[in-house]
């Protein structure tokens, strides 16, 4: 009785133990499904999203070509291929490699698991996977460390995923989406890296080998060793023919058959062009983006890129790591290449920014519309101006202006100061034209950055001290190209709302546009500063215009021919120097690169000149008494007449260009006192005119012409000065009150 009653307690014991235990399982069972719901996320709702991301046609170039290619990004997007497009071989391939009842089990192969369990248990190691296509996807989109409790969150995934999506569904997004070397996703990807062609073109072997690599595709990566892949090839291919699935023949020439590569062409960057597009489709409300043509021209594309790359390579001494071009057909506004380039040893600056639409100094780059706008005002191209020495007053100092080369050429043309770039003839010019109307007019041309007062700019205006864009830049020679019309430039047949409402606007005459293109194209315009021949000087008539802004932070060149428009910019767009690099060095390099790459397959034809222009004779003014003047032909609009002599305006008013009032000066400890001196410039004086200097009421000295040289001396002074006219009047300059430090 004893023993029995001791077996029942015991009993009892144990089954409320058993009882416990398995409430404990229960609860712990109950506990981790409760937290793994918890540590997933939306699987099914997430797929539906990406699919509609990724299935996102990429955008084309105006022959269906594919502009966008990138391989930065998590999901492939630029090279997707329904399932139906996917060739039938290569899909049945990867189902009997990677999930041989990818259409019968619901997410998981349990029977697959528990012969790999087995495996791997007498092995003592990890020699089989069997994760589905359905839970390979989910890995994708949730990347977890490879753990058995990342196994079971998988796998309750992969459930819910096939409840919500299809079987066709699933496998589209997994064969687009699949990881292989190099940063590419997708059969399509992996065709063209390794094969440079697409999938529907490959043979078995090659389709295995896509198969194949997806198992380790860093170890099994051709490029790296053409053998190693080789033997699981085969060993795919001889399972496939013991199961039926192809044929001996097929098996045979697999095995015979080596692996032929072959690397991809340069894929074409344009990505900042894309985000261009999308921008002015989001604003301008055109509709969906994928049934947007646009007008990029691949070849064009690629080649501006390599080109740019070349010359930003071959001029790493010269510290310049950006650059930037942009092509236009301005006879219908439509861009065909945006290239914004970093140099390859400078990949972290500025890769990201868009050199196109960021602002920078043009320097003379902008001096053909303002020589517009005083042919327009009246002058003539033979109209001369006087480069001479030119200071101004800046605040309490004086800032003296001089031409790149600090040479001065005296009396020139309106034709030799565009030509040559001279920036003094361009201060007088904008003195001439007026800041205010000549802002007014840049405005007319589409740049969109100058949106200061004119008083902000002053003279700088004239010299390009203002920031444009290369965008801007390039629309306004559009209008010169296009015989003074505004035409906008656009990406997508639509142009920004900005220049749709300048559309059709006539900014110059047909014939002030044809004069600017013509001093443009002259090479003899330009030798002073220039030479006669070298970069500018291209074989097919071109108007050209160089820039370089202060301390050669940007260099700029543009021109146009009968077809196309080009402007190229390089500098740094962390805005340091660059080492001595002029818009005529680098820039000019490439646009006339670029223009020999256009006019390759292209009728050329001379530049657009207006009949309503007529040729006359003109007499170059000598400076030298005796010596007969030097007689060329000149270009007149209907009306105008050649200059008899030299016809800059002069000054009427006599005042104190040096010193000014407010000025403030610092003697030199460096040099003796008795050394230093400052010279006393007027204005509207002669050099055949008589002054006489005075300084705080003391006659200093008595010249012919405008200046004088005086002695500094400490102290605040008062400089006053008469002037005896050649034709015998009498006038007066103003004081100027002035401080000696």
């Amino acid at each position: 009785m004893i023993d029995g009653t001791i077996f029942a307690v015991n009993k009892k014991k144990v089954f409320v133990g058993l009882a416990i235990g398995l409430l404990l399982l229960v609860l712990s069972a109950t506990a981790l499904h409760i937290i793994a719901l918890n540590a997933m996320r939306d699987i099914p709702d997430s797929l539906t999203g990406l699919l509609d991301e990724v299935r996102k046609p990429q955008l084309k170039d105006r022959y269906g070509r594919s502009i966008t290619v990138t391989y930065a990004n998590r999901w492939n997007s630029g090279a997707y291929m329904p399932l139906h497009q996917i060739p039938e071989t290569l899909r049945s391939l990867f189902i009997a490699s990677e999930d041989k009842r990818f259409y019968e089990h619901g997410g998981v192969d349990w029977t697959a698991r528990c012969h790999a369990l087995v495996q791997n248990l007498l092995s003592l190691d990890a020699v089989r996977g069997a994760s589905t296509i359905t839970e390979q996807v989910v890995r994708m989109i949730h990347p977890r460390p490879r753990t058995l409790w990342s196994r079971y969150l998988e796998g309750y995934e992969a459930r819910s995923l096939e409840k919500k999506h299809s079987k066709d569904v699933i496998l589209e997004f997994y064969l687009n989406q699949v990881p292989y070397a190099a940063n590419r996703r997708g059969v399509v990807q992996a065709a063209e890296l390794y094969f440079n062609r697409s999938p529907d073109t490959l043979s078995l072997k090659e389709m295995l080998a896509l198969v194949v690599l997806v198992r380790a595709p860093s170890f099994y990566d051709p490029y790296k060793d053409k053998n190693r892949i080789e033997k699981p090839i085969t060993a795919l291919a001889q399972s496939l023919w013991t199961q039926g699935l192809i044929s001996k023949a097929d098996f045979d020439d697999t095995v015979s058959t080596g692996l032929e590569l072959e690397k991809p062409v340069h894929d074409v960057d344009a990505v900042h062009f894309a985000r261009y597009v999308y921008d002015s489709v989001q604003k301008g409300a055109q509709g969906d983006v994928r049934k947007i043509k646009t007008t990029l021209d691949v070849s064009v594309q690629m080649k501006a890129e390599a080109l740019m790359d070349k010359i930003l390579k071959t001029m790493t001494l010269k510290k310049v790591k950006n650059g930037a071009c942009l092509v236009v057909d301005h006879e219908t506004g439509e861009i065909l290449a945006w290239a914004s380039r970093t140099a390859a040893d400078q990949e972290n600056s500025g890769n990201n920014i868009d050199a196109v639409v960021t602002p920078r100094q043009p320097g003379s780059a902008l001096k053909p519309f303002l020589y517009a706008m005083a042919l327009e005002k009246g002058w003539t191209a033979d109209r001369a101006i006087d480069d001479s020495p030119l200071t101004n007053p800046v605040g309490r100092g004086l800032h003296t202006y001089h031409n790149y080369s600090h040479v001065f050429y005296g009396w020139v043309t309106v034709r030799e100061a565009l030509g040559n770039s001279l920036n003094i003839p361009a201060v007088k010019t904008i003195r001439f034209v007026g800041y205010a109307d000549y802002l007014a007019k840049l405005h007319e041309l589409g740049f969109r950055s100058l949106d200061k007062h004119p008083d902000f700019y002053g003279d700088g205006l004239a010299l390009g001290c203002g920031e444009v864009t290369l965008f801007d830049m390039v629309q306004a020679y559009c209008v010169l190209a296009n015989r003074g019309i505004f035409l906008p430039i656009h990406a997508t047949g639509q142009a920004d709302d900005h220049f749709r409402t300048l559309k059709g606007r006539r900014v110059f005459s047909e014939e002030t546009a044809s004069l600017i293109g013509n001093i443009l194209s002259d090479s003899q315009a330009r030798k002073l500063e220039f030479g006669g021949d070298g970069l500018l000087n291209f074989p097919v008539e071109t108007a050209v215009k160089t820039g370089t802004s202060s301390d050669y932070r940007d260099s700029w060149a543009v021109g146009y021919n009968h077809r196309y428009v080009v402007g190229a910019w390089m500098g740094n767009l962390d805005a340091r120097p660059m080492n001595g690099v002029t818009g005529s060095t680098g820039p000019a390099f490439l646009l006339r690169s670029l223009f020999a790459e256009l006019n390759r397959n292209t009728e050329t034809r001379p530049l657009y000149l207006s009949p309503k222009l007529k040729r006359k004779e003109i007499c170059t003014d000598s400076d030298k008494s005796g010596i007969p003047c030097t007689r060329r032909f000149e270009w007149f609009a209907e009306g105008q007449s050649p200059q008899k002599k030299k016809a800059e305006s002069v000054q009427t008013s006599i005042y104190f260009i040096k010193p000014v009032s407010g000025l403030e000066m610092a003697m030199d400890p460096r040099i003796p006192d008795a050394s230093e001196a400052f010279e006393f410039e007027l204005s509207g004086v002669g050099s055949n005119d008589t002054v006489t200097w005075m300084v705080d009421g003391k006659k200093i000295g008595t010249t012919k012409g405008p200046r004088h040289l005086w002695f500094l001396s400490k102290g605040k002074h008062v400089a006053t000065a008469s002037i005896h006219k050649s034709d015998g009047r009498i006038a007066h300059a103003g004081k100027a009150v002035f401080v000696v430090k």
